[in-house]
């Protein structure tokens, strides 16, 4: 079968069409292997809210890639980067990219603190709402609730100590969670601290009632007997009546002077 003159022309327009794509995209590889990372910028999400790591801090991390400044953009490892990054208890979340300037870009998502742990002789810690634990930078202290004590978990690679230690993580980050829903307890509560025994004491910014909480488990039920001792035992005996309020126990407010 004979090609018409017309369709000879329509095949040598589409030809000379992907030939173009070809020079061009050619042209384009060519330029972007001839670009050097020559500059890295760094955006820390919320950084205005909190800090859990800053700028500075990202770049010294890239440290353990090696040199980066000077290579060609399409040589620099952003998967490895990101895995360096992602690898920092203070990151949720890394995301690189270059751009045609020859910068690196990081965009970075800070975990966002719900509980801060103090220890003796140690390093303050934090954990999210994901259980992962993790420090932060010198600076002012996110307002979160504070448990100090005897603290069945600690900070580190692996995260909480065993799996008794990471039920307890859960029971208090669904405890916070109850305080942050009423804003009451957030607000009025002015200390936690954990027991030898495990037991969690709390007490209040008003009067000398010391609270025992127990576990952090079911930690709505425990703060709604506490919520009826303000309103129906204290009222009735008086302000500084009791010393402890114990909660601890299904269904029961066991109260002592």
């Amino acid at each position: 079968m004979k090609l018409k003159a017309k369709d000879i022309l329509k095949i040598c327009a589409a030809a000379m069409l992907v030939a173009g794509f070809v020079i061009v995209f050619s042209a384009c590889l060519s330029g972007r292997r001839a670009v050097t990372c020559n500059d890295v910028r760094v955006t820390v999400k919320d950084s205005s809210r909190f800090s859990a790591v800053s700028s500075e801090e990202v770049k010294g991390y890239l440290k353990a890639y090696g040199a980066y400044i000077g290579r060609r953009i399409d040589s620099v490892d952003l998967a490895k980067v990101e895995s360096i990054l992602d690898g920092k208890s203070a990151i949720r979340k890394s995301e690189a990219y270059m751009t045609r300037d020859g910068a690196l870009n990081i965009t970075i998502t800070q975990r966002v603190p719900v509980v801060r742990f103090i220890r003796d002789g140690a390093k303050d810690f934090y954990a999210d709402d994901d259980g992962a634990l993790f420090s932060m930078r010198a600076g002012t202290p996110p307002s979160v609730p504070v448990i100090d004590g005897a603290l069945p978990v600690s900070p580190g690679a692996d995260g909480p100590d065993g799996g008794q230690g990471r039920r307890w993580l859960s029971g208090v980050i669904e405890m916070v969670d109850c305080m942050n829903r009423s804003r009451i307890w957030c607000d009025n509560i002015a200390q936690i601290t954990v027991q030898p025994n495990g037991d969690m004491i709390m007490i209040a910014r008003e009067g000398r009632e010391r609270f025992i909480f127990g576990s952090p488990d079911k930690a709505e039920d425990k703060f709604r007997r506490m919520k009826e001792y303000y309103e129906y035992i204290r009222p009735l005996k008086g302000e500084g009546y009791y010393s402890t309020v114990n909660l601890k126990f299904d269904g029961q407010i066991v109260c002592r002077k």
